[in-house]
Formats: C-alpha cells, structure tokens, sequence
C-alpha cells in the first residue's frame, strides 16, 4: 500500500475506533454505587448467622461475619447498625418481640433513620413456619422416606397450605417496606431472598437431609415460590430485589462440607441446623454486593 494510501486508512481506522468509543460509552448504562452512608440490616437467622464465629449478640445469635457486616465492611459504610434477629418475623420488624433468651427486642424498623442510605431485609421465612415445616417434614420422612408424606400433609383438602401462607405474607413484607420507606425515603432499600436449601434438581440426600425424596421437589418449589413473592413484592414498593438462590445452586445441604452453603440436620460446618455457614454468609454478601452495583 502507498503512503497517501496508508495514512488515509489509519485515519479513517482512528476515526471508527473513535465513534465507536463514544457509541458504547452512551450505549452502556452507568454502574450504581454502593452506598457508603449510614446501613441498617433487618432480618431473621438467615440474616444474623447463628452460631457462625464469632456470635456478638446471644439473645439473637447474631454473627461478627455475617453478610451485613462483611457487604459494610467492603462498602467503608459510615455507620452500620444490625438489628438481624434469630426467630424474626415482619411482626419483629414491625412492633418488636423478644430473642433467643426471651429478652425483648425492640422494633427493627426503628434502627432506620431519615439519614439512612441502605436498608437490607431478609424477611418471611419464619412468618410461614421455616422451622416448623423441617421439623414436620423430616418426622414424616421416617415412615415413608421415599413418598411424599410432607406435601400430602400440606396440601390434603385440595389446598396448598404453605402456597396459602406465601401469599398471606405478601402483604406483611410490603408493610415492611413501606415502613422502610418512610423512615429513610432516600435509602436504596434491598430485598434478599433465600439460598437453596435442598439440590436445584434430582430428590435429596435422605437421611443426611431427613425429607422424603418425592417431598424434595415440592419443598424446592415452595421455596422458589417464597422468593418469587419477596421479588414481585420488593419491585412493586420501590427496592430492589437481591437473588441469592441462583448462586447457591450446587452448594444446597447435601453437597460436601467444603462446598455447601447450607448445613443439615447435622452441621459440620459452625452454623445452626438448616442455616447458612460461614461460607454461605460470603455467598450471600458477594450476591449482595453485586446487585448494589448493578
């Protein structure tokens, strides 16, 4: 190629780059900061991480390494409050109740103060009965560990009693929320849902996790259903909805203690029965951190 020839073609090779550099800069939306103001941290046990090292709060057994305080960390917060309690419900959140070692504890909600930049919730579980669904689930799998006992018991009369409590929930998150907003109406509000309990697919590990396997798929939808209402409640009052059940997938309860998030009946990792490791508390704060800055 001759000189003239040459130079033509670089400019116009500089002048396409240049366009297209401008092109993708307006194309691509800005990155959402993380904000690094005052954060409050509403929630349950999936929140507070029981018996996780090291516990800062036994009335509600509440962990130095759970997610809030690792995503506070990370983010160089200004101020961090964690009211998580272990038991929560929306009523805790709302009105106050008492923890582990019946100590009473005040409403959540009152940690949020008109200059808060972040509320987190994680929020629902125990309102439909978590704990009492595993403790009905793993006795009914002892006389028939490869039926269905737990979905036959929950959905005898042609109604599905657990389907019935999701909904009914609905409204007590959106109160939440609401109140949320209220407190702090300039706070970026974040819903999380749950990480898996139970394998994304397949019937289980029976007895390790003590649910009958042909019950395995029914708990995995209810479960899936619990966090479809936490997203469409959270999209229709303004926050914004956290999913940490797909980057669980494959570190539920029955995968290897070196992988799970999740322990079982029994933990070998330090972690309350059915509840988030350490490992799932990071899990949960990289998900969390990652939808603060999208």
């Amino acid at each position: 190629m001759n000189r003239p020839l040459l130079r033509a073609a670089l400019r116009l090779t500089a002048l396409a780059a240049a366009t297209a550099g401008v092109l993708l800069a307006a194309a691509a939306p800005a990155a959402a900061a993380v904000p690094t103001g005052r954060y409050v941290a509403l929630g349950d046990s999936y929140t507070s991480g029981p018996l996780v090292p090291t516990q800062v709060d036994l009335n509600c057994l509440r962990s130095s390494r759970n997610y809030p305080s690792l995503v506070a960390a990370s983010a160089g917060s200004s101020s961090f409050v964690d009211v998580s309690c272990s038991g929560a419900t929306t009523d805790d959140i709302l009105y106050g109740g008492s923890g582990q070692l019946g100590i009473a504890t005040p409403p959540q909600i009152n940690a949020v103060t008109s200059n808060t930049a972040l509320v987190t919730v994680q929020i629902g579980g125990n309102d439909i009965g978590f704990a009492g669904i595993i403790g009905d689930c793993a006795q009914a799998s002892l006389s028939s560990p490869l039926g269905s006992p737990c979905r036959d018991r929950y959905t005898a009369g042609g109604t599905d009693q657990l389907q019935a409590r999701i909904a009914a929930t609905a409204p007590k998150v959106t109160a939440v929320l609401q109140a949320a907003r209220r407190a702090a109406p300039g706070a970026r509000v974040v819903v999380l849902g749950y990480p898996a309990i139970v394998p994304d697919t397949g019937y289980g590990c029976w007895p390790v996790v003590p649910v009958a396997y042909q019950d395995v798929p029914y708990l995995r939808t209810i479960e899936k259903s619990l966090n479809s209402m936490l997203a469409r409640t959270a999209a229709a009052n303004g926050a914004t909805y956290s999913d940490v059940y797909t980057p669980s997938i494959g570190r539920d309860a029955c995968k290897g203690s070196g992988t799970r998030w999740v322990e079982g009946l029994v933990p070998q990792n330090a972690a309350a029965p059915f509840h988030p490791n350490a490992r799932g508390e990071q899990g949960m704060a990289t998900a969390l951190l990652a939808t603060l800055n999208s």
